[in-house]
């Protein structure tokens, strides 16, 4: 394994899964398997977030003409996803790797229970070295599926997975002065330290019949990563190399840099605007151990539980003068907790009947106050 691995999220337009046409081009699809494979087997935790289930399932049941109704575009995800999937699994075969498919909406990662089911399933994919391959589930989305959905999508599972760097790949070189369609005198911007109005205000509309994102949800990407401490490369799908250059380090199309320290940016993102649920206060050697050792807070350390609230719910942990000391996302609901409280890790599973992990609260979770 590498020392020097970096989690990438490789996100894919349907404008390049495509390369412009009507039907995907599994030639293209190959060449970022290859990619992706080549980084894969450095180390480099990979997440591909793949647009062109639409496209597939009109391709499949060659309907190149339906009328792009929401009732049509969710028939033609539940028949594309399918055929998408097993595209991407038989190519990924070639380089003998596996590949794992996670669909989700807004909703999943809005949802705090929901999010850390899908971070928890995210990070075991990753654990056994498995891609996962992640889309929007447009076949059950109604609000969902409009501009720029995969773009946001793919900021929040490179937030989800904690990730160092997302690549947007799009039919554009990257984010130019101008509209370069229209303007010869339009100049390739290839970094960007700061996200600003001016930046914005350059982000065209989506142009493709194909796909549903353009620049300005390329941008807003970038923000919510950048916010979150990571790196945003947005690049042409088509150039050689793409990924594994912008992996490396090399200039290709908009670097977004991002000077904020990824994991504390991660807890102000998560914890942003929340209020504690409740309370659970622990005992010295706990509080010792999350105020001087970076610990997690574990089950044997909890003393009483306070308020009710459920798994995925941020809740202050108080020393036993009654002191907030810390705030973090609790993986138990506080019946479970109280089941729990005093015990040694090993045996949550015992009591509960399942487990959710051998903390209450992770340490990535955790805020010290």
């Amino acid at each position: 394994m590498n020392a020097n691995k970096k989690t990438i999220v490789v996100k894919l337009g349907t404008s390049v899964l495509t390369s412009g046409t009507t039907k995907l081009d599994r030639a293209q699809m190959l060449e970022i398997v290859r990619q992706c494979a080549m980084l894969h087997k450095q180390g480099h935790p990979i997440i591909v977030v793949t647009s062109g289930a639409i496209a597939a399932g009109k391709e499949h049941l060659n309907m190149p003409d339906i009328e792009p109704t929401v009732a049509n575009k969710q028939m033609l995800a539940a028949v594309g996803q399918g055929q998408l999937i097993r595209e991407w699994e038989n190519l990924f075969k070639i380089y003998g790797l596996h590949v794992g498919q996670m669909l989700l909406t807004r909703a999943d990662l809005g949802d705090k229970g929901r999010f850390l089911n899908a971070r928890d399933t995210l990070n075991t994919l990753l654990k056994h070295r498995i891609i996962p391959l992640i889309n929007e589930n447009d076949a059950v989305a109604t609000r969902e599926i409009k501009v720029g959905d995969n773009d946001n999508l793919s900021a929040l599972v490179a937030l989800l997975a904690d990730a160092d760097q997302l690549i947007l790949l799009t039919d554009q070189q990257g984010l130019f002065t101008a509209d370069p369609r229209n303007n010869p005198d339009a100049k390739l911007i290839t970094e960007v330290t700061e996200i600003t109005d001016a930046i914005h205000n350059l982000a065209g509309g989506s142009v493709g019949g194909l796909g549903t994102g353009g620049m300005a949800t390329k941008i807003e990407s970038a923000t919510v990563a950048n916010r979150a401490g990571i790196e945003v490369v947005i690049a042409s799908g088509q150039r050689k190399d793409v990924i594994i250059d912008a992996a490396n380090g090399i200039s290709v199309g908009t670097r977004f840099v991002s000077e904020n320290n990824r994991l504390e940016a991660r807890k102000n993102w998560i914890f942003a605007g929340s209020r504690s649920a409740g309370v659970l206060v622990v005992d010295q050697g706990a509080e010792k151990a999350i105020l001087n050792g970076g610990s997690s807070l574990l089950a044997k350390g909890i003393l009483s539980i306070e308020s009710h609230f459920l798994r995925g719910y941020v809740v202050s942990v108080n020393n036993q003068k009654g002191k907030e000391i810390a705030r973090g996302i609790v993986r138990y609901k506080n019946e479970d907790i109280d089941k729990i409280k005093g015990q040694h890790s090993d045996k949550i599973e015992e009591i509960l009947g399942y487990e959710h992990g051998t903390v209450v609260i992770h340490r990535d979770d955790l805020v010290i106050l």
